[in-house]
């Protein structure tokens, strides 16, 4: 079994971030995005990866490569960005050997027994019920629960079963060859050739898909989201209350992530807050936020934001002398 992780997109929903940074780089729950994913699949027994890096390609390489030495990888460039189904197309040479590959998306997290995908039988993808699915791809599934359609961003959903990003392909070569249709035939979706078009025209040549239903998914696209997964993350990980030593004047609420060399007084941090490396926070309440490294926090109140690393929040320092009956609001 081979992984596929596309890992070429901008992220511009999480701009200004990823200015600088590439998003599958971006911390989440104490460790890169990416690292989170990679973990996953080498506990469910994946050695062989293929990465088809694009914006900041470099650095995906450069961390992969220093952090994963173990591991099988080959990285494919996506110069021009013309969706995933493109993105698999050029890369089709690193995979077409393969017997079975499993594609996971580089900005998706979920939570799904692994083992038990790839033991399916049949090409399986991994799908969720949504509330509005005009987002998402989105799967029909027949009587005899094999998908019959596959559609990229309905605009009059018939389905509320959304593609999650994680793809089990047991017909590799007909995976390929449903990928070099939609090329040659310039069969696009919003100007994109999108994977879900070459699903579909595997299960109209007879192929069968079935699905596989995860737990959780969150597609960390968005600040809110990404916030959120860092939470989730942290909770199943949390094994911090025995590493992290104590902090001058301060009180630490678990679940928390705090990297080394960082210096921390007077100050409360957590719950949900992952802070990175040599960061330093003075004064402060930060909770359900994540904090780059070397970044400094001083007198503020922060929840819910993201601070980037090297970055400096300060706060406003007030000497305040309010008698009885009063009510001020700084808002």
């Amino acid at each position: 079994m081979k992984a596929i992780i596309p890992v070429a997109g901008v992220g511009t929903r999480l701009r200004p971030h990823t200015y600088t940074q590439p998003k599958p780089l971006l911390p989440v729950g104490g460790k890169p995005l990416i690292a989170s994913i990679i973990d996953q699949l080498v506990d469910a027994g994946i050695e062989e990866f293929v990465f088809i890096i694009g914006y900041f390609g470099e650095k995906i390489k450069n961390y992969v490569e220093e952090k994963y030495p173990h591991l099988d990888t080959t990285f494919v460039h996506q110069e021009v960005r013309l969706g995933l189904g493109h993105a698999m197309h050029i890369a089709s040479e690193a995979y077409q050997h393969s017997e079975e590959i499993l594609i996971v998306l580089g900005d998706t997290i979920f939570e799904a027994n692994l083992k038990e995908l790839l033991a399916e039988p049949y090409s399986c993808l991994g799908v969720k019920k949504v509330e509005d699915p005009r987002e998402f791809g989105v799967v029909e599934v027949g009587d005899d629960g094999f998908i019959r359609k596959v559609v990229e961003k309905p605009r009059i959903p018939k389905s509320n079963m959304a593609l999650v990003g994680l793809y089990k392909i047991s017909n590799v070569s007909a995976l390929i060859s449903a990928l070099e249709h939609i090329i040659a035939n310039d069969i696009r979706t919003i100007q994109e050739f999108h994977l879900t078009d070459a699903l579909m025209h595997m299960v109209e040549i007879g192929v069968k898909i079935s699905t596989f239903e995860v737990d959780n998914w969150y597609n960390c696209g968005k600040k809110d989201i990404l916030l959120t997964t860092n939470a989730v993350l942290l909770r199943r990980h949390d094994n911090s209350r025995d590493t992290i030593p104590g902090f001058e004047n301060s009180i630490i609420v678990h679940p928390v992530s705090i990297g080394e060399n960082c210096v921390i007084k007077n100050s409360i941090v957590g719950p949900n807050v992952c802070v990175g490396d040599n960061s330093i926070m003075s004064h402060a309440i930060v909770s359900n936020s994540i904090i780059g490294s070397y970044a400094s926090i001083e007198g503020v109140v922060l929840q819910e934001s993201i601070i980037g690393s090297d970055a400096s929040v300060k706060g406003l320092s007030l000497s305040l002398n309010i008698g009885e009956n009063t009510e001020i609001d700084f808002s």
